[in-house]
């Protein structure tokens, strides 16, 4: 007999980035924390950078999640994100000193693998060694996110619940450290990392760490079955997905909205809804190829303009984001990726002013028309974006709070955009305020 379903059940909407990450996942996230009573981030490390403008003041988070912001609401680093305890604890810090309460609202679960300070010093080196051995950087942050992974994978890996047990910690920790040391002298051409400095940190930061451990999966599922409705932040971007992005230059995680299950450690039939943030326009940090990038150096062209009126560096490194149209045929393939349910355009007002705008609705690849965005690298390096053309508009959209009051061509671009893409645009960011929001369906409503 099949047993019957709360009626209570909450309900829960996943966000994720469709293009290269730093859509402005953070400020959409904070603005649906109004509906919601926990937010959880499911992959990622402090490699990803959300940062959010509250009444003017800006606050950059990398680990903790942006729910962090709104009083009550309980915060959860689920079992796919890689921790680094040191800056995990150096936010908290930030946080407080900015009068947040953190300790009690956040749980993290002790399935988290731990970044240590030899996953930095691999990172580093490797990035060092591929760019003077001539293949290339990748682009990594250098905080180790991927070679925690990669442990994880290997299934070595010290994990957050390890710091519970200070003897069989120091023993994976002589294990792993061995390997790793022996990469680095020996391939990486680096200096090796000494055992006690880290083992002597790791006992410190325990202590603190330990009131927040908790069976992350577990409370998301009791809490979800009493009724509250939960968010599952994504960090990175969909074409910056190990399986599904522009391999080789992409992160070490899954930051599709199917991994917001397997990352927090719940069932996929508690995801209900999935918000795809998209920029007005296109941006990557990094290396990789990028068909819609325009040139960004001389002043007074589209490029140029994008960068500066956008504010286009990174969050977490700072490095100046390539900048380029909107990338339509990209975000078709995001959307049967994730599933989408409905799209938030951010930074409309950036293309304020611009006398013509362009969408890519396609490529050329070898003579031939293709639809959407190729996945192997050097495809995407040849294709040669076909764009529609639209005119743009004089008057501002800063801080416009409903569709109606949106210049008129503002209007018919953004519905070009969603009849191209086959997904319905939900929301539309018109600032960097929290209030600056135009909702045409609500995603906990919808």
């Amino acid at each position: 007999m099949q047993a019957s379903k709360a009626e209570n059940v909450g309900r829960n909407v996943v966000v994720v980035g469709t293009q290269w990450g730093d859509e402005g996942k953070g400020k959409v996230v904070d603005w649906l924390t109004d509906h919601a009573q926990g937010v959880v981030r499911f992959q990622g490390g402090h490699n990803a950078g959300h940062t959010l403008v509250i009444k003017g003041v800006k606050t950059a988070l990398q680990l903790i999640p942006s729910g962090i912001m709104r009083d009550g609401v309980a915060c959860y680093i689920g079992n796919g994100v890689v921790v680094d305890p040191t800056h995990l604890l150096a936010e908290i810090e930030r946080l407080e000193g900015i009068g947040v309460e953190v300790r009690s609202r956040l749980f993290v679960s002790e399935s988290c693998p731990l970044i240590l300070p030899f996953h930095v010093e691999v990172d580093k080196a490797r990035e060092a060694l591929r760019e003077t051995s001539g293949a290339g950087k990748i682009g990594t942050t250098g905080k180790g996110i991927g070679p925690a992974y990669e442990d994880k994978v290997a299934r070595r890996a010290l994990r957050v619940q390890d710091l519970k047990h200070p003897e069989r910690f120091a023993k994976k920790l002589r294990e792993l450290l061995d390997l790793h040391n022996f990469a680095l002298s020996g391939y990486l051409h680096s200096k090796p990392v000494e055992f006690q400095p880290i083992f002597d940190h790791a006992v410190k930061v325990a202590e603190q760490l330990k009131p927040m451990m908790a069976d992350v999966g577990y409370i998301l599922h009791n809490a979800n079955r009493a009724g509250a409705n939960l968010l599952f932040e994504g960090a990175q971007g969909t074409l910056l997905d190990i399986d599904h992005g522009t391999y080789p230059y992409v992160t070490s995680s899954n930051c599709v909205a199917g991994n917001a299950s397997a990352g927090a450690g719940v069932g996929p039939d508690q995801l209900h809804y999935i918000l795809g943030i998209t920029k007005a326009y296109t941006t990557r940090v990094g290396s990789g190829p990028f068909p819609t990038e325009l040139p960004m150096d001389e002043p007074g062209t589209v490029g140029n303009h994008l960068s500066v009126v956008g504010q286009e560096r990174g969050t977490v490194t700072g490095r100046p984001r390539r900048c380029g149209w909107l990338d339509a045929a990209l975000l078709k393939r995001s959307i049967i990726i994730n599933g989408i349910s409905g799209l938030c355009i951010t930074k409309l007002d950036v293309l304020d002013g611009l006398k013509e705008i362009k969408v890519c609705v396609g490529y050329e690849l070898n003579g031939k028309r293709i639809d959407i965005l190729p996945l192997d690298a050097d495809d995407i390096v040849a294709c040669k974006p076909i764009y529609d053309t639209f005119p743009g508009w004089a008057e501002t959209t800063a801080g416009i709070t409903e569709w109606d009051k949106l210049p008129v061509n503002a209007r018919k671009y953004l519905e070009r955009v969603q009849e191209f893409i086959g997904a319905p645009v939900d929301m539309v960011s018109t600032g960097p305020d929290r209030d600056h929001t135009i909702l045409l369906r609500h995603p906990y409503k919808a």
